[in-house]
């Protein structure tokens, strides 16, 4: 059974695929490209603004959770190394290749599990803020559509209660131990040890999570602004305050692993959710294209530079 699953997990992102080209092929890309020729350039000028806003508001926050973690990394190196992360990011369904990061903080730490910590505390931290955010603003929909707030608010809450159980050391060796036992080759026992030593290494104190979550919170309002601007390029007045209603679920859905940077999954919530405000399907499609391109594929070809070229240093 595991061993059919995994084959099949190979093929999930086409799913996703194959829905972005049914929404293309329905709208038509003349009509998209036509969009896109017609955008209003000075909005798109302060889009193309923001994603560079958006790169180092993304490298300040988990350099935050770096620097309290005593990972001695300069904000430049840091800054190349989240480049290199969105291009793995990008690439990989529900961008587990960010992952790579930890890999590249060994530099700095000696061991892949103080890196780990960064990059899961950062992803704890996007994941919790980004459902906060869809709760907050849920009541935008109160009249329109029928929203799981109930289930938003319980996976909030079991991000929040889960990362204070397992950021204490002997809570977290308790529960670990039973998948070391399980899991763990006995020949990579030593190893796996000394990483889950080198995991809670100087961990932050609790206050500053506080602090994580807000910069977390501020990077997705760049990120929304962003589309948002674009948005005003293709014509659509829409307020900003619904793309924070909008946007959040969206996200949510594009990281179910069934694609590619959320191809196509992403496109048809937004389509939904915007169709809700009389916006047409032709116009919101061409600002998720648009949006990719500058949020998405600019940073993934700047990281698959800087990938490469360390790769051949």
């Amino acid at each position: 059974m595991i061993r059919i699953l995994k084959k099949w997990r190979r093929y999930l992102p086409i799913l996703g695929i194959s829905l972005f080209i049914y929404i293309l092929v329905k709208i038509d890309l003349k009509n998209v490209v036509n969009e896109i020729i017609k955008a209003d350039f000075y909005y798109l000028i302060l889009a193309f603004f923001l994603v560079f806003v958006m790169m180092i508001s993304e490298t300040t926050k988990w350099f935050t959770i770096a620097r309290l973690q005593n990972i001695k990394i300069p904000f430049k190196e840091a800054l190349k190394i989240n480049m290199i992360d969105n291009y793995y990011g990008f690439v990989t369904p529900s961008k587990v290749g960010s992952v790579i990061r930890a890999e590249y903080l060994k530099k700095y730490t000696d061991h892949f599990g103080k890196g780990f910590f960064t990059f899961v505390i950062d992803k704890i931290m996007d994941l919790s803020s980004l459902i906060f955010i869809a709760i907050i603003f849920s009541y935008n929909f109160k009249n329109r559509l029928d929203l799981p707030l109930t289930f938003f608010i319980f996976l909030f809450l079991c991000f929040i209660l889960t990362t204070l159980f397992f950021i204490k050391k002997e809570r977290g060796k308790i529960v670990l131990k039973i998948f070391y036992k399980k899991i763990v080759p006995e020949k990579f026992i030593v190893q796996a040890k000394t990483n889950f030593d080198s995991f809670y290494d100087h961990v932050p104190k609790k206050r500053y999570f506080i602090l994580f979550f807000l910069l977390s919170s501020l990077n997705w309002t760049i990120n929304y602004s962003l589309t948002f601007f674009v948005g005003k390029s293709l014509g659509i007045n829409t307020d900003f305050i619904y793309y924070l209603s909008i946007m959040p679920l969206a996200t949510l859905v594009s990281l179910i692993p069934i694609s590619i940077a959320g191809l196509g999954t992403k496109e048809a919530t937004l389509i939904s959710l915007f169709k809700l405000f009389d916006v047409p399907m032709t116009k919101v499609f061409s600002m998720s294209l648009i949006s990719l391109f500058i949020a998405g594929i600019i940073p993934a070809l700047i990281g698959a530079r800087f990938a490469f070229k360390k790769k051949l240093n």
